[in-house]
């Protein structure tokens, strides 16, 4: 197997072979065997570049905490206009996509992966969760400021409902991820006693 491939290119071939891996079989079958032999290269690359798997898992995890950073960015920027429970559920259905929810078993049962996280950034322990978190909070907060959220209200406890609750929501996905309409209501019942009439 090919093993002169360049760091780069094999930092995305493994994190890319990873995520099928992780959305095909589900955490735990994810191994550095697997992701080698998903990714077409000699097991001895991962480790080349990662050291050992959880520090190849955590910079994974890092990796698509980042995308989910330009995907809350959008929401941000959607701040003052359309809904704000229509803007919610937008956002969550893009932060908990297939990716971020495979990905979360896998940092609550690694206590290894969650160490390293931790170490990397502050509150990375709970990586993807603690960016959807930050997102939506943000996002509360400068809709509460321009009057579309009342003034008094509690946008941690709003912030926890919404992530937490969405969380739920999508992580059972049998016979398949929530609707839109089942998404919209969710976070409409949230906010409603904090929407101006």
């Amino acid at each position: 197997m090919p093993t002169g491939v360049h760091l780069r290119d094999a930092r995305q071939q493994l994190f890319d072979a990873a995520e099928r891996v992780l959305l095909r079989d589900g955490p735990g079958a994810l191994t550095s065997r697997a992701v080698t032999d998903e990714a077409g290269t000699a097991k001895g690359v991962l480790h080349r570049h990662f050291g050992e798997f959880d520090g190849f898992l955590a910079e994974l995890v890092l990796d698509r905490a980042t995308r989910l950073e330009a995907e809350a960015g959008t929401l941000r920027e959607s701040v003052g206009t359309g809904t704000v429970a229509g803007n919610l559920a937008t956002a969550l259905t893009t932060l908990f996509g297939p990716v971020a929810l495979a990905i979360i078993p896998l940092i609550t049962f690694r206590d290894e992966l969650r160490a390293r996280l931790r170490q990397a950034v502050p509150g990375g322990g709970t990586a993807i969760l603690s960016q959807a978190t930050a997102a939506i909070s943000a996002y509360l907060s400068d809709e509460r400021a321009l009057g579309r959220i009342a003034a008094g209200s509690d946008i941690e406890s709003l912030t926890l409902s919404l992530v937490g609750g969405g969380h739920l929501l999508f992580a059972d996905q049998n016979p398949g991820p929530p609707t839109a309409a089942a998404v919209t209501r969710y976070v409409t019942s949230v906010l409603e006693p904090v929407l101006p009439a």
